[in-house]
């Protein structure tokens, strides 16, 4: 946040598909800026150190992490999809397929009205605002927004990833089957045979649906 408060606001179109233009109504820092490089930094490096993250996404390949500001005459962005695909900036012609799309908050709830992430599924809307610090994982498909911030200032990071899992229901059933045998680790031992069992299950199935 500190890095933030001193750093040099963008135009946020800058990153925007054709259609996103449109709707899209933000600040964003430069992607190749000093700011940014250090912000990458600390975001990629607390990703590493997250198991549950790992084992939610399975990541393959992560879209240097953005970020962006939502307040004053600067402050919504509509309906949109993502681009499919992402070119790595800095690289010859590396690409990203975002299968996952990430948004990491960076202000607390209390300190903006508005702004939350509208995700649209086949559940309906859901409408989401976390603490500064964490992140919410949700499939690149996804009909999404931010709402319009009526106070304060929303700082956020996004970035994509593609996964080593493409399908977000075999993704979702071996972060399920992860999660469980977190578990049954924890009360039955790592040599109880049936965590060995479910655990070779697991791998299996992950063997069978990654792409490396």
């Amino acid at each position: 946040r500190a890095i933030l408060a001193r750093a040099t606001w963008g135009d946020g179109r800058t990153t925007a598909g054709v259609q996103s233009a449109q709707t899209k109504n933000n600040e964003q820092l430069p992607q190749d800026g000093a700011p940014t490089k250090a912000l990458q930094n600390i975001v990629l490096g607390g990703l590493n150190r997250h198991a549950v993250f790992f084992s939610a996404a399975l990541p393959k390949r992560v879209f240097p992490p953005l970020f962006n500001r939502y307040g004053g005459a600067h402050n919504s962005f509509g309906n949109h999809v993502d681009n499919a695909v992402r070119f790595i900036p800095g690289t010859l012609g590396e690409r990203v397929r975002t299968d996952v799309s990430c948004t990491l908050f960076l202000s607390e709830p209390d300190e903006y009205d508005g702004g939350e992430l509208t995700v649209e599924d086949t559940f309906g809307a859901q409408r989401i605002k976390l603490a500064a610090g964490d992140m919410v994982l949700y499939p690149g498909t996804s009909v999404h927004r931010v709402e319009p911030v009526t106070r304060g200032c929303r700082l956020a990071s996004f970035f994509w990833l593609e996964s080593m899992v493409r399908s977000d229901e075999q993704r979702r059933l071996l972060f399920d089957m992860d999660s469980h045998l977190m578990q049954l680790r924890e009360s039955a031992g790592e040599a109880d045979p049936a965590v060995i069992g479910l655990t070779g299950t697991y791998h299996n199935l992950l063997r069978m649906w990654a792409d490396v």
